[in-house]
């Protein structure tokens, strides 16, 4: 797993370049770990709109692979963690289910960048993401969270699998980890200001 080492996006003086409050999707399928990584990583406690599913749900719900899930989130997950003195990222966890959908417009509304969490066992559960994202022009990675008994797969097969542009970065995660989480924002963070600033580069030529 490559890991960032610094808690500095893009060397001295990136921070500047970024505003003082950043917001962050956390995307992805049903079940693959996004109210567990904002809950990990939030220095404060996570506000939650999770709800017990019901008979009804689990008619609707594709529970397959995710059998022992008893609990979905109908809004959002938000968290808030401090990467350095002058930048802090806001967090917005997604709910996954189609039926939840209308939600993501609000939510995506001044995002910088997102993570797409990726669950081996349900890889397909990514598509929706991946192209909402690349059809609003939305910088984001992939993040395979690590469950275990699942399947091990290499990073250049994921994103083969999912049929991603070279330059979205893939990188294996914990999401129940506090550091491995932490990388990850990083990497987004990363990704996202390069992104915008070649997109601002080719706007100025």
């Amino acid at each position: 797993m490559g890991y960032v080492h610094s808690d500095r996006p893009d060397g001295p003086g990136a921070s500047e370049e970024v505003p003082t409050a950043v917001k962050i999707l956390i995307a992805g399928g049903f079940g693959a770990g996004k109210t567990t990584m904002v809950g990990a990583v939030s220095e404060t406690r996570p506000l939650r709109t999770e709800e017990l599913l019901t008979e009804e749900g689990v008619s609707v719900d594709d529970l397959s692979g995710v059998e022992g899930k008893n609990t979905t989130t109908v809004a959002m997950d938000f968290g808030r963690i401090t990467i350095t003195e002058s930048l802090v990222l806001y967090l917005f966890g997604t709910p996954g289910q189609d039926r939840f959908w209308f939600v993501w417009d609000e939510l995506a509304l001044g995002a910088l960048g997102a993570v797409v969490l990726a669950d081996t066992r349900r890889l397909a559960d990514c598509f929706p993401s991946v192209d909402y994202f690349e059809k609003h022009g939305t910088p984001f990675i992939v993040a395979v969270n690590c469950f275990e008994g699942a399947r091990r797969y290499e990073l250049d097969e994921v994103k083969q699998a999912l049929s991603l542009d070279p330059g979205v970065p893939v990188l294996l995660c914990d999401a129940r980890n506090r550091e491995s989480g932490k990388e990850v924002l990083i990497s987004v963070l990363q990704h996202a200001m390069r992104s915008h600033r070649a997109a601002r580069q080719a706007t100025a030529g």
